[in-house]
């Protein structure tokens, strides 16, 4: 790989004369081929090349060609398509697998197309060309190893430059492609909402009705919707002690549809000092990403089928050489950028919620790390982490995550109450507004009570009631000093909103015991009767319903809660306090759909993986009451300073266990027991307050059960 990561042809004329002959070459797909699945994988491709080339040409930005770009990701159309690996393999053989992920990458031509990045259109043109050339040449005997290898070079030989390029947009702010957009439209509603075609990403109805209902509110919900956004920002940077003011700016994360609330953020965060970056997702698969749910960057409609069978692709390449590829590559990238990156003072993420992913098919045919795959993605992520810690420091960056509904969300509510859709979505969305906009103070001294008395505590003891099976023990740290420590974090509405959850790092020696939650959804897809049994506060055994086949229940546990990774540590116990969020999803059918940013504040929780505070164990963090937060290692983040290969496992996937099949939660130490809930409702002294969204005559649960709303 060439020393220079910027080192790449950028002469137009001839970037534009290789797009030329490349699409014309493509034009002639599927020549002589006389293999019949062949022959429609390639014609798929052609149809596909040349109507990006058509675009790139005259640039209409409109909902026909949008449509027409992506439309075997489509839901109908996906699981008949050459995207899906299963029809793929079903039609070509082995070799399927590796053409639904060219296919996949081909997809990127859209992006390319609009950003004018015509070097990468010109590479992903040559590269069809040579996978097709592969099958017209009688003499190459394994046709699969040989496309194998043409991805695999092109994978590598683009690592600079795609890596080089994804890196710059994230931290600099000179990229203005979709700040010029977002800041530039007409967010008005006119029923065609065209200013959305021009970022290149799949556009549907969840994307155009939340631009309408965006369209709608008023300017002062708007302004209120993103200074919790941007305020709870800036407060992540005050609660730990940084200092904002050393920066200059921000990685915003956009999802379609919700332009006027960011040009509302934009502009708040730029009165405080903050220019705001704008990327788009990762789009290439040399800059796959290994693990998370939100989309980091800005982003259009996601079929989640689609992304669940192509979210380990790289595995059919990734190995020992591709990681030092990648990690050189990036190494390259944030040299040059060292100054940029220094300005950057974090990520404030946006997370939406509504189309339900329903329960994962783990497909045979669909790519999957093997096990020592695994190890070096650990290793590369460890590595990674490091890397980046030299130009953006911990200590000196902080994030905030937001999470907002889109229509499909109000499909069941819909459903129940007769309304029109459009209404439904507006009434959820207010209530949405409301949760996220709740004030702080609120929940800070109610939550303190809580704190006080687990300060207190040896272990507490959870457990459920009904069907429910949990009894569980989570031990907690000894404080050396009370009158200035604290165990557990007064979690109010900064870094995580909304407000409304207290939480700590166990110590793993002698926490045990069975998690047992009846459903729930994690990732968006939805677990039954899920089971986790614990012994040292290390995952021992698990099991769940989705199967009459228990080890295909383990294998889904495994690849979306656990990561594929095995006995992973309890890194988090909260208990959530929102009961205004928890009694709104009852209400409003959200419970199915509800991300667990909000679905954690609403009751008790334990994360698998990773502590709260990973990388950030020796900063310094204080309650509002001053106190020093003492609980943030345990007994694998304390390898860091010996064995930093073992300390962390870049996984973090919480568990909400429901209020309705909570039977108690318990501070105990010595022969003392204080109840904290009990039946599922707070009974510790001063937390009554909490109760009171969960009173039927409250909440208006009776109303909306029989066709009304109150």
């Amino acid at each position: 790989m060439e020393e220079n990561v910027f080192l790449i042809e950028n002469d137009e004329a001839v970037l534009e004369e290789r797009c030329l002959l490349a699409a014309g070459r493509i034009a002639s797909f599927p020549g002589t081929l006389e293999d019949e699945a062949l022959r429609a994988y390639f014609t798929v491709l052609r149809e596909f090349v040349l109507a990006c080339e058509k675009e790139r040409k005259e640039l209409k930005r409109d909902r026909t060609v949008n449509a027409l770009l992506f439309r075997d990701l489509e839901e109908e159309r996906y699981p008949g398509s050459w995207l899906d690996p299963a029809h793929a393999v079903r039609e070509a053989g082995a070799v399927g697998q590796l053409l639904a992920v060219w296919y996949a990458e081909c997809l990127s031509l859209v992006a390319s197309l609009y950003e004018r990045k015509t070097e990468f259109t010109a590479a992903v043109l040559e590269t069809t060309i040579q996978i097709f050339n592969i099958f017209e040449q009688d003499d190459i005997e394994d046709k699969e190893q040989a496309v194998r290898s043409v991805i695999y070079d092109y994978l590598y030989d683009y690592a600079a430059v795609m890596t080089a390029d994804h890196m710059t947009r994230n931290a600099d702010p000179d990229c203005h492609f979709a700040y010029d957009i977002l800041m530039n439209a007409d967010l008005t509603d006119t029923g065609d909402h065209s200013w959305l075609y021009s970022y290149g990403e799949r556009i549907t109805k969840e994307e155009t009705g939340t631009a309408q209902l965006m369209a709608s509110l008023p300017e002062s919900v708007i302004e209120e919707m993103a200074r919790a956004y941007t305020e709870g920002y800036i407060r992540g940077f005050a609660m730990t002690g940084k200092d904002i003011t050393r920066k200059s700016t921000v990685l915003c994360y956009l999802p379609l549809g919700f332009d006027r609330f960011m040009r509302a953020a934009v502009r708040q965060f730029e009165a405080a000092g903050l220019k705001v970056i704008l990327n788009r997702r990762p789009v290439h698969l040399i800059n796959a990403r290994f693990s998370g749910n939100v989309q980091p960057g800005f982003y259009g409609a996601i079929n989640s089928r689609f992304a669940f069978d192509h979210r380990e692709d790289l595995a059919l390449f990734w190995g020992d050489k591709l990681k030092a590829c990648r990690l050189q590559a990036r190494s390259q990238a944030c040299a040059q950028l060292k100054e940029k990156l220094g300005q950057l003072s974090g990520h404030a993420c946006v997370e939406i919620f509504g189309v339900s992913a329903g329960t994962p098919e783990q497909k045979p045919e669909a790519p999957a790390f093997n096990a020592h795959q695994l190890e070096v993605t650990r290793a590369y992520l460890q590595q990674d982490h490091e890397l980046m810690e030299k130009y953006m420091p911990e200590e000196e960056t902080s994030y905030t995550i937001i999470a907002w509904p889109t229509p499909s969300a109000a499909d069941a509510f819909s459903a129940m109450t007769g309304l029109d859709l459009k209404d439904a979505y507006r009434m959820v969305f207010e209530k949405l507004v409301e949760i996220n906009t709740l004030p702080a103070g609120r929940w800070q001294m109610i939550q303190q009570d809580l704190i006080d008395a687990l300060d207190q505590a040896e272990y507490v003891e959870v457990r459920g009631c009904g069907g429910n099976e949990t009894d569980i023990r989570v031990m907690l740290h000894s404080l050396s000093d009370p009158s200035a420590e604290t165990n557990f974090e007064n979690c109010l509405a900064d870094v995580n909103i909304p407000a409304g959850e207290v939480f700590t790092t166990p110590v793993l020696a002698g926490t045990a015991g069975l998690l047992h939650v009846g459903h729930v959804y994690i990732e968006g897809y939805l677990f039954r009767d899920l089971k986790i049994r614990f012994e040292d506060g290390r995952v021992q055994s698990y099991e769940c319903a989705n199967s009459s086949d228990p080890e295909e229940g383990r294998r889904l546990i495994r690849k979306v809660i656990f990561h594929d990774r095995e006995q992973l540590p309890l890194g988090e116990f909260a208990i959530g306090t929102n009961t205004t969020a928890f009694i709104t999803a009852r209400r409003y059918c959200l419970e199915e759909k509800m991300p667990v940013l909000i679905a954690e504040k609403t009751g008790p929780h334990f994360a698998v993986g990773d502590t709260c505070y990973s990388y950030e164990e020796d900063i310094a963090a204080f309650n509002p009451d001053g106190k020093r937060i003492a609980a943030r290692e345990n007994e694998c983040s304390v390898l860091r300073h010996s064995a930093s290969d073992q300390a962390y496992f870049h996984v973090h996937t919480d568990i909400t266990l429901p209020y309705e099949e909570l039977g108690s939660v318990t501070a105990v130490f010595g022969e003392k027991r204080i109840d904290l809930i009990r039946d599922g409702r707070f009974v510790l002294p001063g937390t009554e307050e909490l109760n009171r969204a969960l009173q039927p005559e409250v909440c208006g649960l009776g109303a909306a059960r029989n066709g009304g709303v109150s």
